[in-house]
């Protein structure tokens, strides 16, 4: 489908797949603090790259992580977008029937339409949250 890429080397050792999310933003926060949360079926880095320089990136420009969810795979394959969230959730207990589901034909492009939909919506979503927040 297109959206993925090579990447040379994973951030560490011990975790075979790297969750690459956007910290500054607080929908995505909440969102990888409750994957973050679940017994994963591998160990998994979770690397917020609001807070990396870009040399620390491997090469990678940080602006276009930061506008799409990344996951770099075990073998070493950087996903993006509905791709990623398909990956992980294979590895996450309570989603991985998701994950199974986007198998059945058309569903990973329906998701992925979502997805874009989503990151039009995303600067005024994180308006409110942080309006929320601050009303709290």
């Amino acid at each position: 489908m297109g959206f993925s890429s090579k990447i040379m080397s994973t951030p560490t050792r011990t975790a075979r797949t790297c969750v690459l999310y956007d910290g500054s933003c607080p929908i995505c926060s909440r969102e990888i603090d409750i994957y973050r949360a679940l017994p994963a079926q591998e160990p998994i880095q979770w690397l917020d790259i609001s807070c990396l320089s870009e040399q620390s990136l491997h090469g990678r420009d940080k602006s276009v992580l930061m506008q799409r969810f990344h996951v770099l795979s075990a073998d070493g394959e950087l996903l993006s977008g509905a791709q990623a969230f398909v990956y992980l959730w294979r590895l996450l207990p309570g989603w991985r029937y998701v994950a199974y589901f986007s198998k059945l034909p058309g569903i990973l492009v329906m998701m992925e339409f979502t997805y874009r939909l989503f990151l039009i919506l995303r600067p005024r979503l994180q308006k409110i949250v942080s309006l929320a927040k601050i009303r709290a």
